[in-house]
């Protein structure tokens, strides 16, 4: 029989321990900027019906034709393992009847994606976003608001060196002519295209602006520009998100020939990206746009829409290279609860569950017997104070309290141990 090495899927990893304090600190970032601007947090289901993506992300997009995890259930349903996070949450904005509340509807969340792509050297098959909604406004001032706080966070997060790179891919009225030339120019530049790009010219010639192929990028250099044929409407909600951008003094280029890689997008698109000192892009973080017809495409109401998303496998490998460890931020422990068996055992461990609902930090080795052991334990840690616990203050109902430093030793009722450590852990503030 041939020995099967279990480990983990291709593509796929294990959070350990050490790398959890770098995803705390990131959610905790993103939640603190949502609930600011009064955000409330959605989770979506992992698994999706494929139909939601196929017909809201876009069936030609690599997400949807080479990268979707799917699969039929056993009663015969297409499945999809969610790529992304926008059609989800406006799926559910549908399906609950969110159109009924107040607009618009601000919506946060964070959590696993997957897409089958070649795993490399931080891009995983199972990855984490973040992902920022608002639904039911066309203003520009949202499109501002999403930006800014899009850029708040990794500022938080300590990035520097990033810049917001903006266009406006117009709508349903200017998008159809600016394709004819636009497709017209790549005709003449066909066999200088990747073999992607030659069939992306047929379906959506949009998709080649967005291509990272080196032959294509130098092709892309010189064709036409959108901005350039902006409709009037267009134009004028543009040109108030730029305004909006010079208010909030945030540094933003013009990029006439971003796009996204997403069908459902209108109007704004912008991505954030890291600067090296010599002023080269080192890809984006974080990045979204307007997709003002994907709610009425997915069978809702005709409402408009802006969102944004983040990379946080990148945001934590670049932090983890760049930074010591950050702090666990745990509160410092000064007590170390030490017992000795069964009935001092017993009674430590509801004694512990105190010292937790007083919300005071207890440290404990439970599955040590010795005392020396225990004792050596809360000498390692640094600790203040031992309390020890043992048959005969189990039976008699006090504890035994040693000074770690003068090594002095006093007896407290078990009844008064919470609150005189609760006033020698204040003295200490």
């Amino acid at each position: 029989m041939t020995k099967v090495k279990i480990q983990s899927l291709s593509g796929m990893r294990d959070i350990l321990p050490e790398d959890q304090v770098y995803f705390k600190r990131v959610q905790k970032a993103v939640e603190s900027i949502s609930h600011y601007y009064n955000f409330n947090r959605i989770d979506t289901p992992i698994l999706e019906q494929a139909e939601l993506f196929i017909k809201g992300t876009g069936a030609d997009t690599d997400v949807v034709s080479k990268e979707m995890y799917s699969f039929r259930t056993k009663g015969g349903d297409l499945v999809v393992l969610r790529p992304e996070f926008t059609p989800s949450i406006v799926r559910s904005y549908i399906e609950n009847g969110m159109y009924n509340l107040p607009q618009p509807v601000k919506l946060w969340t964070t959590g696993p994606l997957f897409r089958h792509e070649r795993p490399q050297a931080g891009r995983y098959r199972q990855f984490f976003q973040f992902d920022l909604e608002v639904l039911g406004d066309k203003s520009p001032s949202i499109d501002g608001q999403i930006i800014q706080m899009t850029y708040d966070i990794l500022k938080d997060l300590s990035f520097k060196n990033i810049t917001i790179e903006v266009n406006s891919i117009g709508d349903s009225e200017c998008r159809p002519y600016f394709k004819k030339i636009l497709t017209a120019y790549f005709r003449s530049k066909k066999s200088s295209l990747c073999s992607d790009c030659q069939r992306r010219l047929k379906e959506n010639p949009l998709r080649i602006l967005d291509c990272k192929e080196e032959k294509c990028q130098q092709v892309k250099s010189g064709a036409p520009q959108i901005i350039d044929h902006l409709c009037e409407g267009c134009h004028a909600h543009f040109k108030q998100v730029l305004e909006f951008l010079d208010e909030l003094e945030l540094p933003y280029t013009l990029n006439p020939y971003l796009v996204r890689g997403l069908d459902y997008y209108t109007k704004t698109v912008f991505e954030i990206v890291e600067k090296s000192e010599d002023g080269l892009s080192q890809g984006a973080l974080a990045g979204g746009g307007r997709y003002d017809n994907l709610v009425k495409l997915l069978g809702g109401r005709d409402t408009p829409a802006m969102g944004a998303a983040g990379g946080i496998d990148r945001i934590i490998n670049i932090l983890k290279t760049r930074e010591a460890k950050p702090d666990k931020k745990q509160e410092k422990t000064n007590i170390f609860l030490a017992q000795l068996g069964q009935s001092g055992k017993r009674k430590s461990m509801k004694l512990f569950e105190e010292f937790r609902q007083a919300k005071i930090p207890v440290a404990e080795s439970f599955s040590k017997d010795s005392l020396r052991s225990q004792l050596n334990s809360a000498n390692k840690m640094g600790v203040k104070w031992v309390l020890i616990f043992g048959q005969k203050e189990a039976l008699e109902d006090f504890i035994t309290l040693r000074d770690m430093e003068t090594g002095v030793q006093v007896e407290i009722p078990l009844d008064k141990v919470v609150e005189e450590m609760k006033q020698k852990i204040n003295k200490l503030k």
